[in-house]
């Protein structure tokens, strides 16, 4: 069954997070088996917490297992580390 990381995100530093963490993440995840269906910037919060004009990812994964193989990987604990005081973001996991 299918599952998807629904990211949000509030970018302190673009040309930071754009150079290292954005392309690091999306390179490793793709070796993990993961598809990007969305990346937007500039989100409006309409009802809820959410990060106002901040951005959004949605990542699709065969499975709930596959995802947090990657997630739990410790190629993704060095790659996240990329984001560290330039990023704030929130990840849940949904399968369906």
């Amino acid at each position: 069954m299918p599952a998807w990381f629904i990211i949000t995100t509030k970018v302190h530093d673009r040309a930071a997070f754009m150079e290292g963490y954005s392309p690091a993440v999306a390179q490793l995840a793709q070796q993990h088996g993961a598809r990007y269906l969305l990346r937007g910037r500039q989100g409006r919060v309409l009802e809820g917490d959410g990060y106002e004009g901040g951005g959004a990812v949605v990542m699709e994964w065969p499975d709930a297992e596959t995802a947090m193989a990657f997630w739990n990987s410790p190629e993704y604990a060095e790659v996240k580390k990329l984001r560290d005081g330039i990023a704030d973001v929130s990840v849940t996991l949904v399968e369906g």
